[in-house]
């Protein structure tokens, strides 16, 4: 069962700059062999169920050696027979428009 997954994390103890446990959390990731694609706000996983929820929750264990509390938002995409969701949902879209979006 192929999915999209979307999801950001964070610590909400370690004041303001997070972006050194968010570069943690993308070093995992990238090493996971997951495809994703990251974006400024979150990053989108594509695979089998199972092995992004691992993804995710090999992140959330990296976080929590450090962080006292951490907030994590989840949304997960499921559709029968997709293939290449990462990239097809946005051809999909720039078809209607009739060109190319800014990505």
């Amino acid at each position: 069962m192929s999915v999209l997954l979307e999801f950001s994390m964070y610590p909400l103890d370690k004041g303001e700059s997070l972006s050194k446990y968010v570069a943690r959390s993308l070093d995992i990731i990238d090493k996971s062999g997951v495809k994703y694609k990251m974006n400024p706000m979150s990053t989108v996983l594509e695979g089998e169920f199972d092995d992004v929820m691992n993804v995710v929750r090999k992140c959330y264990e990296q976080m929590r050696q450090d962080c006292s509390r951490i907030a994590c938002r989840i949304d997960i995409d499921y559709r029968s027979c997709r293939e290449n969701g990462l990239e097809g949902k946005i051809k999909s879209v720039e078809e209607k428009v009739g060109r190319e979006l800014n990505k």
